[in-house]
């Protein structure tokens, strides 16, 4: 089975861009997605088993394929990305990497790779939070009301390809 695998992290954002990418890569590797799994508006420091991801864990079997625009839409945090690709990897689950072109198995040179693109996700995740507190902290002095509507939830969708 192939996998698209889809993270964004707010309910205003498109998953579309990262659809094309991994249709381009399943295409160029002369693949073709069989399932979709979305996880749109969730942040990507939620362990999986609060997302989509989680079950995509659980279904994979020896031989699967996950494709994935880019490491960090599995995480944001190094050593929960190391543990989500621990278990894919040991399960024998083969992850594409379209926007750093990495194709992840079990070998040195994978854990290398992830170790590095991990530590990456995490900075940016960090500068990210710390310019959204900045953010919000000058818009509750000039009194806006911050907060979700209420009723509003993030949701997540698996979607057959």
């Amino acid at each position: 089975m192939v996998y698209g695998y889809i993270r964004v992290s707010t309910d205003k954002q498109d998953c579309e861009n990262q659809k094309l990418g991994i249709e381009s890569k399943a295409g160029a590797l002369g693949l073709c997605i069989d399932k979709y799994i979305e996880d749109a508006g969730i942040s990507g420091t939620k362990e999986p088993e609060q997302r989509a991801l989680g079950l995509l864990m659980q279904s994979v079997v020896p031989g699967d394929i996950v494709i994935i625009s880019e490491l960090s839409r599995f995480g944001r945090r190094l050593f929960m990305l190391f543990r989500i690709l621990e278990f894919l990897l040991n399960r024998g689950v083969r992850v594409y990497s379209v926007k750093d072109g990495y194709t992840l198995d079990n070998s040195i040179q994978s854990k290398v790779l992830a170790f590095a693109f991990g530590m990456a996700a995490e900075i940016e995740r960090d500068m990210i939070a710390q310019r959204t507190k900045e953010a919000l902290a000058a818009l509750q002095l000039r009194g806006v009301k911050l907060g979700r509507p209420n009723g509003q939830k993030n949701t997540y969708h698996i979607i057959d390809g």
